[in-house]
């Protein structure tokens, strides 16, 4: 009968230790997103019942940049091994290296707090798995990592922040940088393993993402503030079920997109403040063989009220979409007045990408004056790469279904500019309510090689 009771006992003890265990474990939110093709419900973690880890009690301490990396990494690992933690950067300045999240981990951001980042290449050290222009390498981590997790958050009221010393003498693309992306796109063209493709060395100084979500699923970036970046500032590659708001980013360095999707799906982008040296938002599905490799397309992809204070364009699709990208829908948002954008909406591609391009709404979108036009699409953008390398493989482009409606801006050299190819025209571009006050141009629309275009009130 004794050894009964203690039977008894055991057992409550050990459904109490896995009901209390269990209210640590990381929740799933489902969320569900209007859009005008059949957007999945995408589900994100929910932390709120997850322990809270300060970094402190890991040794973390403001100024020293060695036992705060140290505290972080602690800290995440704690947070993954006990099934779900939130790892807390209180008030204060935080100087740290790499970070590298793992599963079930919310990287939280107390109010007040900053967290620094170094400028020296050597703390972002050993390369990672990574990419760069859409081609696979092994190159430095990114600030900020996430690779092959799932149910990750990086949350709070707080700031991340880029030093950009040594990153900014980088900006520049001397012939021996040109030379080691010539020697990266050979080795991705001839299928070189991506882990052969090292990318770290004395020439190649290509510069890492701010954050990089790769191969995650289940993402939240919700709240907290961006400043600065080497290179591409939240890069979601090859990801999926994804939530971005309420963010703000300011990033004004070369290639400083905002938002850079890569054949990634199921994403909601509401409520950030974008200021960006480059595109604010700039769709992509990899380079040539990677995108014909992975087949995977960038699509289901909801942006809703946001403010665009700068960059090129609000919207950009390409130039590296061969993996292709379906179903955007931009709704409600804004540029404003004061900012240098080039369109709102622009989809760049060339005879080397492939892919294709199809079902893209925007509407009830506003914005100043437009140095180009409300909408652009060029089928010759090649940038640097145009002589850095010939055309091994022609594969052109098919661009199909645009849809906008209820678009106004101030002033616009054009409303549409579209050069398709006589080989494959684009085609079903409709244009609806879509107006500026003023048309500096001779055309208010110029287009070759388009098929069905057609333009309403």
């Amino acid at each position: 009968m004794k050894y009964a009771v203690i039977s008894i006992i055991l057992v409550l003890s050990l459904g109490f230790f896995s009901f209390t265990n269990a209210k640590k474990k990381v929740a799933i939110t489902k969320i569900k997103v209007e859009a005008p093709f059949d957007m999945p419900v995408i589900t994100i973690p929910d932390f709120s019942k997850c322990k809270k880890l300060s970094i402190t009690d890991y040794g973390a301490v403001p100024g020293n940049k060695i036992k705060t990396t140290q505290a972080i990494a602690k800290a995440i690992e704690e947070a993954n091994n006990i099934g779900g933690g939130v790892v807390v950067i209180p008030e204060g300045e935080w100087l740290t290296g790499a970070v590298h999240l793992k599963s079930n981990v919310n990287l939280h951001l107390d109010k007040g707090a900053l967290l620094l980042f170094s400028e020296n290449p050597e703390d972002y050290l050993p390369a990672v798995h990574s990419s760069w222009e859409g081609l696979e390498c092994y190159n430095y981590s990114p600030l900020i990592y996430a690779y092959q997790c799932k149910n990750i958050a990086i949350t709070g009221e707080g700031e991340i922040k880029a030093r950009m010393d040594i990153w900014k003498k980088w900006f520049a693309r001397p012939t021996a940088h040109m030379n080691e992306l010539k020697r990266l796109y050979n080795m991705a063209q001839d299928n070189v393993p991506a882990n052969e493709r090292y990318m770290v060395n004395d020439s190649a100084h290509l510069r890492p993402h701010f954050i990089q979500i790769n191969r995650c699923e289940n993402v939240l970036l919700d709240g907290f503030n961006i400043r600065n970046s080497p290179f591409w500032t939240v890069h979601l590659y090859l990801s999926k079920d994804i939530v971005v708001r309420n963010l703000n980013i300011y990033a004004h360095g070369h290639n400083n997109d905002g938002l850079d999707p890569e054949m990634s799906q199921n994403i909601l982008v509401e409520n950030v403040m974008f200021d960006q040296g480059d595109d604010a938002i700039a769709v992509k599905s990899g380079r040539n063989p990677e995108g014909w490799r992975s087949k995977t397309p960038s699509k289901n992809i909801v942006i809703r009220n946001c403010t665009m204070k700068n960059g090129h364009q609000l919207l950009a699709l390409g130039s590296e979409l061969s993996g292709g990208i379906e179903n955007i829908f931009v709704n409600n948002c804004h540029a404003a007045d004061s900012a240098k954008m080039m369109h709102l909406v622009y989809i760049k591609t060339n005879e080397r990408m492939g892919g294709y391009v199809k079902n893209i709404h925007v509407s009830n979108v506003s914005g100043g004056n437009m140095d180009m036009g409300i909408l652009g699409i060029e089928t010759d953008v090649l940038y640097q790469w145009k002589t850095l390398v010939p055309t091994i493989v022609r594969r052109l482009t098919p661009i199909r279904d645009i849809f906008l409606e209820n678009i106004k801006v101030k002033s616009v050299k054009f409303i549409s500019r579209i050069s398709g190819q006589k080989e494959l025209p684009v085609e079903n571009v409709f244009l609806k309510n879509v107006v500026s006050d003023t048309i500096r141009g001779d055309k208010k629309y110029i287009q070759e090689n388009v098929v069905h275009f057609n333009v309403s009130e």
